[in-house]
């Protein structure tokens, strides 16, 4: 009965966005990074997302660009007029705001630009009791939602399982290696972040915590060193998840060609369909070094599109050299779209996964 109702549900749910531009439902799978600490009505990202209805952006403080300069994050007067500047920018008032938020060595509201910036990292976070763990990342999520940042992408929910880890062990970026546990402590953090509005994304999947590599840099295989073990936290957080970020590992075992973020074996095959998660998922950024050394833009939007993602990041981030345009995205998606590559209905799944999730703000 309840699988007859949301496939009615679905139904009605794509007859009413039937009539949405393509372009439009393109635009809202974006996820940009761009450079300003000012988002007026001139500015490119301010006409981009009008033109394109882009419907997520992320946010640095860090600019690779010139490091004396603020790439988007000054001070907090400054990036709450910033928020405040790019959802006037969006036609429905919902743009998804993100920032890499954890804690730790990932806090990108530092206390140089008037924050607390203190957080403690996930493996200082065990160490204390309930009461002040609670009290910490509702400090984080009332500071974020206080300057209109509705999406922080964390918690990790990666497994401490490997000492070799520079990553997620070396940074103390995971709450241990007992999946129970470390389902625990996330589950606060997502209760703490949904109190003040935030939504949040369990990365990476499907683990991170074996590897050795980074991904930033280039090609990371966990064939040897991945356990299963390490899909658990997102098994038991299956309903709770507003979204789940997808690695670039790449493991032989879950599929012989390609990495998880561009594997629809990975993304659509366990995500979906074994761990039966229904939410958004989210790339990790599509221009590291895991994707950007071994595939085209084209080819990296083909296969993400095609495995199931539904908001493609793109931070324009990593090297000033290679800062893709919104407008190059979108049109390469629409080509794609026309050459039968990749089908329409793929992203009209996707747009309806990021309305329903855009109706939690």
């Amino acid at each position: 009965m309840f699988m007859k109702i949301l496939t009615i549900v679905t139904f009605f749910s794509v007859c009413l966005f039937a009539e949405i531009p393509l372009e439009q439902k393109i635009g809202q799978m974006l996820m940009v990074g761009f450079h300003g600490t000012s988002a007026p009505a001139n500015s490119q990202i301010c006409k981009d997302i009008k033109t394109y209805h882009i419907g997520a952006v992320i946010l640095f403080d860090y600019n690779p660009v010139n490091k004396n300069e603020p790439k988007n994050i000054a001070t907090r007067k400054q990036l709450k007029k910033l928020t405040s500047q790019l959802q006037a920018c969006s036609y429905d008032g919902k743009l998804l705001i993100a920032v890499d938020q954890e804690g730790g060595k990932v806090q990108r509201l530092k206390t140089k630009y008037g924050f607390y910036g203190k957080f403690p990292k996930a493996s200082d976070v065990v160490k204390m009791d309930q009461s002040q763990i609670k009290s910490t990342y509702t400090k984080m999520s009332k500071e974020l939602k206080n300057v209109g940042i509705n999406y922080d992408l964390a918690p990790v929910v990666d497994l401490d399982i490997n000492p070799k880890n520079h990553v997620i062990h070396g940074l103390g970026r995971s709450f241990g290696k007992d999946p129970e546990i470390v389902a625990k402590y996330a589950n606060i953090f997502i209760d703490a972040m949904h109190h003040y509005g935030v939504l949040t994304a369990l990365k990476h999947f499907p683990g991170h915590g074996s590897s050795v590599g980074d991904t930033h840099k280039g090609f990371v295989d966990v064939t040897q060193l991945w356990n299963k073990v390490e899909m658990e936290p997102y098994r038991l957080l299956n309903k709770k998840a507003d979204t789940v970020m997808v690695a670039h590992v790449f493991n032989k075992k879950l599929d012989s060609k390609y990495p998880a973020t561009l594997s629809r074996k990975t993304v659509h095959g366990l995500l979906r369909k074994v761990l039966g998660f229904n939410g958004v998922v989210i790339t990790d950024d599509l221009q590291m070094g895991a994707i950007s050394q071994k595939y085209s833009l084209k080819k990296t939007l083909d296969l993400a599109i095609n495995a199931g993602d539904d908001i493609l990041l793109f931070g324009n981030q990593l090297d000033p050299k290679k800062i893709v345009s919104s407008r190059k995205l979108v049109n390469t998606i629409i080509a794609l779209v026309k050459n039968g590559e990749v089908g329409k209905k793929q992203i009209e799944k996707s747009y309806i996964r990021i309305q329903t999730l855009k109706k939690r703000l």
